[in-house]
């Protein structure tokens, strides 16, 4: 599932050694088979070690990896990857993130990739989200806010001036943007009155 080069296994090694030995790494997937899908790699001690986790051995640890986390690491490799610091950890993991969609690929397509790819990791630090609704004959866009996003009152400044920006610069066939957001049932909107920014500049 995973192939681990010899410099990686070296330098964790040297981690786990560094910490007082004992330890094993744990492989984590996040947000898999998305646009923003991470991988993520935690020293893994006695009380994390769980009995349905993968266990790939090396010489002196284990690789552990979480059920749900592997079909997402089929075929991946980590490399220590020597620079003028000294180097860091690679993790190439080919099922990891969804693929960019093709320029003829449908219009919901090309912009649920952008949403989860460019946008929403934005909203993300104001605690919002924002995803598609739908996509109507004559090229509408409606999206719906979520998060921090849903009664902000900032909401509309950053539909116009961020996310509806951003979608027509990369899709001119899109005619109108709107927001089909509840905002009156927000519970915790990142900006309560008309102060502040947009969430995505």
């Amino acid at each position: 599932m995973i192939d681990i080069g010899e410099g990686a296994r070296r330098y964790l090694q040297r981690l786990i050694q560094q910490q007082g030995g004992g330890l094993d790494i744990r492989v984590l997937v996040h947000n898999g088979g998305t646009p923003s899908g991470e991988c993520e790699l935690a020293f893994c001690g006695d009380d994390e070690r769980h009995g349905d986790d993968i266990v790939l051995a090396c010489t002196d640890f284990a690789i552990r990896i979480d059920p749900a986390s592997a079909r997402w690491l089929e075929g991946a490799r980590i490399d220590f990857l020597e620079n003028a610091t000294g180097g860091e950890l690679a993790v190439r993991a080919p099922d990891l993130r969804a693929p960019m969609p093709a320029d003829d690929a449908p219009l919901a397509q090309r912009v649920r990739y952008l949403l989860d790819a460019e946008i929403n990791p934005q909203l993300a630090a104001h605690g919002g989200r924002v995803r598609l609704e739908s996509i109507g004959a004559d090229n509408e866009v409606v999206l719906r806010f979520g998060g921090g996003c849903q009664g902000c009152g900032m909401a509309d400044v950053t539909l116009k001036q961020g996310v509806e920006k951003t979608l027509r610069e990369r899709f001119p066939e899109i005619t109108a943007v709107r927001d089909a957001t509840d905002h009156a049932a927000g519970h915790s909107p990142y900006y309560s009155g008309r102060d502040g920014r947009s969430a995505v500049r």
